[in-house]
């Protein structure tokens, strides 16, 4: 009797576990919303204005119901920029003519963080910032900064890019983010996988003069060391940056899915992955994360859990081991759901991954490129998340170096009070309520859990909490970096 009671509690203390690996307080769930070639949003080019706005709440929307806390909205596709700046030209994505302004003042941009910043979710910036032109015979306008500048560019597989190598480049690129970081009020900046351009069988990223224009003689690195050297200098200066002007935002970069593979490096993951991070991209992520100049890292993981060249598990477990230094989220491809690979008709496939993510200790969420995949046929994507993995609201992780500047975090409420289906309590005398939101723990006597967000100091019941039930509620306060206070008082409720 005495081993089945150690057995019984054993196999409860499990399944409490079990509840709270699956539904974290602290989780990164994000969404890419591409703008280049009308991939998410806007839907086609030369919408009105009232369309543009209704697209973007149907997006937002969407993935505020789905459980997603923070969207990745790409502001600068291609050398463009679709929100108003002397530093680009409008994006012709937008309005079909580069240059050309929506109607009226609307600007996107503050459209989309103003909408987002009311659910209570964060809007990232995402950048692409050494394309200059998605196509070298681009007709560009004349603001442009590659046809101002003809000398900052390469043309590489029909494509026009900035040059890294040239220290103009960098300092152009470090006005444009000044520009952002400073007029608009962004939770995060994103550069993804594009920094040197993806290798081409038969042609050679043509950077050579620079390269000698620039080589120390007397210490002379490789080409391929000269520019994982250009880009770490423009990963730290945009740091350096963030720091001065904007520290309360977090810069993340989302690298291709393979760092090296072990064959070249014994550092490296078990793969045999055509194009690295760090050899054909000249992206060192894991030297960034490990130096503090990047608050996340979000691998694009792009692969099945069955895949034998490049596997899921294997590179989960790989930059789980490896990142130091940032938050890791991982990036899935729900993109390839249904269609031509091998693999990934599987209709648990995306489910095992984001199970098996939560599994490792280091990772702290998961992105999903890109929204347009969940409108169509993905094995019920968007009810296996706002059903089952995304049922309760999370947090986005706070990050530790918001901790290092003793910011405390707020005080208690108190005074949890229940009367006629409304909840209701109070905040200290000297507490700030501004910027404030509340996060309510229900459990009923199953130790299952419900949780709600919300930013009144009080919260009116929904008849979903179950009828002929007994609950405890304690309530939390949020702050704007999503540290939370320490709990409320216990208030047991009855149905």
């Amino acid at each position: 009797m005495h081993r089945l009671l150690i057995v019984t509690l054993l196999l409860c203390s499990l399944r409490v576990l079990a509840l709270r690996a699956e539904e974290p307080v602290y989780e990164f769930r994000g969404v890419w919303v591409a703008t280049v070639t009308n991939i998410d949003w806007p839907s086609q080019r030369e919408l009105p204005v009232e369309e543009l706005k209704k697209e973007a709440l149907e997006i937002i929307g969407l993935h505020d119901s789905l459980g997603m806390n923070a969207l990745i909205l790409q502001v600068r596709p291609s050398g463009d920029a679709i929100y108003p700046t002397p530093l680009a030209p409008w994006s012709v994505y937008l309005t079909g003519e580069q240059g050309k302004a929506p109607e009226g003042d609307f600007d996107p941009l503050q459209f989309w963080i103003d909408e987002c910043h009311k659910r209570g979710m964060e809007l990232h910036a995402w950048i692409n910032p050494f394309r200059a032109s998605l196509h070298a015979t681009d007709s560009l306008h004349l603001t442009h900064p590659a046809r101002i500048h003809p000398e900052w560019t390469i043309t590489h597989n029909g494509r026009l890019y900035y040059d890294p190598g040239q220290p103009q480049v960098h300092e152009h690129l470090l006005q444009v983010l000044t520009d952002l970081l400073t007029r608009y009020q962004v939770d995060g900046l994103h550069i993804d996988d594009y920094f040197y351009p993806y290798p081409v069988t038969g042609q050679v990223f043509n950077d050579s003069a620079s390269y000698l224009a620039r080589l120390d003689f007397e210490e002379p690195l490789s080409i391929h060391d000269w520019r994982r050297q250009n880009t770490d200098r423009f990963v730290m200066a945009s740091r350096e940056l963030i720091k001065e002007l904007r520290p309360d935002v977090r810069f993340g970069v989302s690298p291709f899915g393979v760092w090296r593979n072990r064959s070249d490096d014994p550092r490296g993951s078990d793969s045999r992955a055509g194009i690295t991070s760090y050899d054909h991209l000249y992206a060192d992520v894991i030297k960034w994360a490990r130096e503090g100049w990047i608050d996340y890292v979000a691998p694009q993981i792009y692969w099945s859990t069955r895949d034998e060249a490049a596997n899921y598990i294997k590179l989960a477990d790989w930059w789980n081991k490896n990142v130091e230094g940032a938050q890791l989220y991982i990036g899935h491809a729900i993109y390839k759901i249904n269609g031509t690979q091998r693999h990934w008709d599987r209709p648990t496939e995306l489910a095992d991954q984001l199970r098996y993510a939560r599994r490792l200790d280091k990772v702290s969420g998961s992105i999903f490129y890109s929204h347009n995949h969940f409108l169509r046929d993905n094995h019920n994507l968007a009810q296996l998340l706002s059903d089952t993995l995304y049922r309760n609201p999370a947090l986005v992780p706070p990050l530790e170096r918001f901790r290092e500047v003793n910011i405390p975090p707020p005080s208690p409420v108190s005074n949890l009070q229940h009367k006629r289906g409304v909840l209701t309590w109070e905040l200290p005398a000297e507490e700030e309520q501004e910027n404030l939101r509340f996060l309510l723990f229900f459990s009923d006597r199953d130790n299952r859990e419900e949780r709600v967000v919300t930013q009144s100091t009080f919260y009116r019941l929904p008849p979903t909490l179950g009828r002929k039930r007994r609950y405890t509620v304690q309530v939390v306060a949020v702050d704007a970096h999503n540290n939370m206070s320490p709990r409320s008082e216990t208030l047991r409720l009855r149905f």
